[in-house]
């Protein structure tokens, strides 16, 4: 890390992230203390860096002062999570992949378009089952539009992706970029290794959480050799009987041959 990063911290404090913040560096103001100056471009570029209601980021800055990623404290699941995903981060980051911060450049997604995908699912235009994309090196992305359901009983009620990513035979990143519509009703995604039977969130492999309506989360998980993976789209269980729609942006970034 010393051969290409500046290591170093800056206090939330200091800079005066939240309001209860703001107050406690006036009355050290009162008290003489000299605050950072937050009109200096380094500072700038870190404030631009913060995500709302994250405790601590993570930012990687370039020397021109330019964001290049951002990993809030909170969100180091795969493939972010342990050194290796701290690692693995730093140097997405370095490539100009942006990790942490794509999905701030992305156009919300049109009002009602669950509406449209619940009456497109009802007259058979769209299938929510037996969904299935095949990724190769010359096809490496796909797209699904589809729906998810709540459970109307305390079992699973997974809407089901099979990935097939057998073709990057060197393994590869695969990235999940989920949008969930307006219905009131969010939304979890969890990915399954292919020969996985019992479907359930403690197999997942990777996961988001009860994504937001009109939200987007993104999920990477790297894998060694190609396969076969499962994604399951399911609404939370406290809102039973709800439909939602998603949009599914999946591919596979190939580890280049050896």
């Amino acid at each position: 890390m010393n051969e290409n990063f500046i290591n170093a911290w800056v206090s939330n404090v200091e800079l005066e992230r939240t309001p209860s913040q703001q107050e406690f560096m006036v009355l050290r103001r009162q008290q003489g203390f000299k605050p950072v100056d937050k009109t200096l471009p380094l500072a700038q570029a870190i404030m631009k860096g913060w995500k709302k209601r994250s405790p601590a980021d993570s930012l990687v800055i370039s020397p021109e002062l330019e964001l290049m990623g951002r990993l809030p404290v909170n969100e180091r699941a795969s493939p972010y999570n342990g050194a290796k995903g701290y690692l693995f981060f730093l140097q997405e980051s370095l490539d100009g992949k942006l990790p942490g911060l794509r999905e701030e450049s992305s156009e919300p997604q049109p009002k009602n378009w669950d509406t449209v995908l619940e009456t497109a699912v009802e007259s058979g235009v769209i299938k929510d089952n037996s969904l299935s994309v095949v990724l190769t090196r010359e096809h490496s992305e796909k797209e699904i539009l589809s729906v998810f359901r709540t459970s109307e009983t305390d079992s699973q009620n997974y809407t089901v992706i099979e990935i097939d990513a057998t073709a990057f035979k060197n393994g590869g990143v695969l990235t999940l970029d989920v949008w969930v519509g307006e219905a009131e009703v969010s939304g979890s995604f969890d990915l399954f290794a292919g020969d996985t039977t019992e479907l359930v969130p403690d197999n997942a492999i990777a996961s988001a959480k009860d994504i937001l309506t009109n939200q987007r989360e993104v999920i990477k998980y790297p894998f060694d050799r190609g396969g076969v993976f499962k994604l399951g789209a399911i609404g939370n269980a406290s809102e039973k009987g709800k439909i939602n729609g998603f949009l599914a942006k999946i591919s596979v970034e190939p580890i280049p041959d050896k």
